[in-house]
């Protein structure tokens, strides 16, 4: 199999974004992708790399970088999240885009996928500083985004009250109010019932797709939860609501397990108080490491991307892994999962709830007709369950992991949409 890492760009070249790019050639490959094709999907369309200066509370500048980049817009607008995080790069911007490109497409919404930021950590910036930097961030990026063009949405370090300040910077420059700029905003503004929920909802219906699959009973079933930002907070409630016990969850700077169960409201609600999962008394502090390689029947990696590796994934317990982060599993570590036999729902499927009520949400703005929570939860079960059964019809007729189906399915429409459109000039 020919990887053509040295074809990758310098500027884009990080560990991540040669894993994105090492998975699209393992997928392309079993597609007998073109040539041609290869070479404008490996890279993206178009990327922006600005400077945000802020004036902080102390009158001091400070000059952030931001990214913006688009990876593929065949099938329409690009969509993807405004990420605020110190370790922010174009390289893992390039990485997360080309990723929700076949997110998208798997989905089948009619989007390319995008991704950018700003490197800073949010945790030190004062709610003024916070607007102050994601007002300037979006008005450096204006050129590239509207409702037609590029829809950004919340991701690691931004919420629903940070686009609600991108759709007011943009609103203000065009000289009416444009809801469809963003989404995950809040609802009083243009934002979706279920948006908040939508990526741990989506895991979870990915997972019982994939028990039932197994032929393991959710009920006596348990699981692991690393992160509980937004996708993990949700996903390990709802895993509860539904009879799966979670026996361990995470933030940061390391979980709490007990065997017995956690009351994940209880949790959560500490960690809201104290910043922290330490000293939560129904449960023994846990390492991040550690917590991966608890025994369950279901681990939900959901925090940040490369936690799973080469290193740790033979120490694995889990019988079915779901990524609700993206890139949480390096390719090595992918291929001793598979050789012990774990069920791994991979990221473009198992988080792309999130994108799903985007999409949602997007299409209610512009009609400026409401939907109702059964209705979202309804659609989103439908759509995400159908992808999961293409992926797993492909996986076996192909007789590769679901992360290579997925990724064949959704290489493979955008690569019919470029043949059918051609190249301009």
């Amino acid at each position: 199999m020919n990887h053509p890492q040295s074809n990758i760009p310098p500027e884009f070249d990080t560990p991540v974004y040669r894993m994105a790019v090492a998975q699209f050639e393992e997928a392309a490959e079993k597609l007998h992708l073109e040539p041609n094709l290869r070479a404008r999907l490996r890279v993206p369309q178009r990327s922006l790399v600005v400077s945000v200066p802020v004036r902080m509370d102390d009158g001091r500048v400070t000059v952030y970088q931001g990214f913006r980049v688009q990876h593929d817009t065949a099938l329409g607008p690009t969509k993807g999240g405004t990420r605020y995080h110190p370790a922010l790069t174009l390289g893992e911007s390039a990485a997360l885009a080309m990723w929700m490109t076949w997110k998208c497409a798997l989905a089948g919404l009619p989007y390319g996928g995008a991704k950018g930021g700003v490197r800073c950590d949010p945790s030190k910036l004062s709610m003024d500083e916070l607007q102050h930097l994601t007002r300037r961030y979006t008005a450096e990026i204006l050129l590239m985004i509207g409702p037609e063009m590029d829809i950004p949405a919340p991701d690691v370090g931004t919420n629903p009250q940070i686009m609600a300040w991108v759709m007011d910077t943009y609103s203000m420059q065009k000289g009416y109010s444009i809801p469809g700029v963003v989404t995950g905003k809040p609802l009083s503004i243009g934002g979706s019932l279920g948006r908040e929920e939508a990526t741990g909802r989506g895991v979870v219906f990915t997972i019982l797709e994939a028990l039932n699959h197994l032929n393991i009973p959710a009920g006596g079933a348990t699981a692991v939860v690393q992160g509980c930002g937004n996708v993990g907070s949700f996903a390990a409630r709802i895993l509860t609501e539904i009879g799966i016990r979670v026996i361990a969850i995470s933030d940061s700077k390391g979980g709490v397990v007990n065997l017995n169960g956690l009351d994940c409201d209880r949790v959560l609600r500490y960690k809201d108080e104290h910043h922290t999962l330490k000293g939560f008394p129904e449960g023994e502090f846990i390492t991040n490491g550690d917590l991966l390689e608890l025994e369950c029947t279901v681990l939900v990696p959901s925090a940040l991307s490369e936690v799973i590796t080469g290193e740790n994934a033979g120490r694995l317990k889990c019988r079915l892994l779901a990524e609700g982060a993206n890139g949480p599993t390096t390719p090595e570590a992918d291929r001793i999962l598979d050789s012990r036999g774990v069920f791994v729902i991979p990221d473009v499927l198992a988080n792309a709830g999130g994108v799903i009520v985007s999409y949602f949400e997007w299409v209610q703005d512009l009609q400026q007709y409401f939907w109702t929570d059964d209705e979202i939860r309804r659609k989103l079960k439908e759509i995400i369950t159908a992808a999961f059964q293409r992926v797993l019809e492909q996986s076996i007729r192909k007789k590769v992991g679901l992360r290579i189906a997925a990724q064949m399915e959704g290489i493979n429409k955008i690569a019919r949409a470029h043949r059918l459109r051609g190249l301009y000039p």
